[in-house]
């Protein structure tokens, strides 16, 4: 009986520490994704839908934390952020005689913000995967706006499809142009 009794126990030691290690697990996991969710916003739904399950996707989008952190990225002096503003004054005003010009230049000083700021430039799906990890909030605009150029390019978008890519560049532009990394970490 006595060793029944121990048998009994140890199993339920057994039972509990397997339960104990699992809701441990689940709790992990639910922290990760919370911290993905908040990172990534809906990027991280756009990992899911890309790579099927929220596993993966949790992995895809630590790889690319962990990427990105490897690189310099830094924040803009106030006089690159001053220089940087006046281009964009004049991309923006130069809209009214070549709304295509305008846009072509916005693609490029948002190319030449990341280039200063530290960002590798390789291709765009890669540069927009990137700018995720701490421009999550504006990528949406990256992606409109160049698709809008894609379209121009084949000659399918109108002067009001080139005003809203103008739109779209100058919420990353600003997004980008007004980073503060040590003030996102302290808050």
């Amino acid at each position: 009986m006595q060793n029944m009794d121990n048998m009994t126990l140890i199993v339920a030691i057994i039972v509990a520490v397997i339960v104990a290690v699992a809701v441990g697990w689940l709790v992990s996991q639910r922290r990760r994704q919370t911290h993905l969710r908040e990172r990534f916003g809906p990027e991280y739904d756009r990992a899911v839908a890309a790579v099927g399950t929220t596993g993966k996707a949790a992995t895809v989008l630590e790889r690319r934390e962990k990427r990105v952190a490897a690189y310099h990225i830094r924040p803009l002096s106030d006089d690159e952020r001053r220089g940087f503003s006046a281009a964009w004054q004049h991309t923006q005003a130069k809209f009214v005689d070549d709304p295509a010009a305008a846009v072509t230049e916005a693609d490029a000083l948002v190319s030449e913000v990341m280039t200063t700021r530290g960002y590798p430039m390789a291709e765009f799906d890669r540069r927009a995967e990137d700018l995720t990890v701490e421009h999550a909030s504006v990528i949406d605009h990256y992606r409109a706006a160049r698709e809008i150029v894609e379209r121009h390019v084949r000659h399918e978008a109108s002067t009001e499809d080139l005003r809203q890519a103008l739109m779209h560049y100058r919420a990353l532009f600003a997004d980008l142009l007004n980073d503060r990394p040590e003030a996102r970490r302290s808050a």
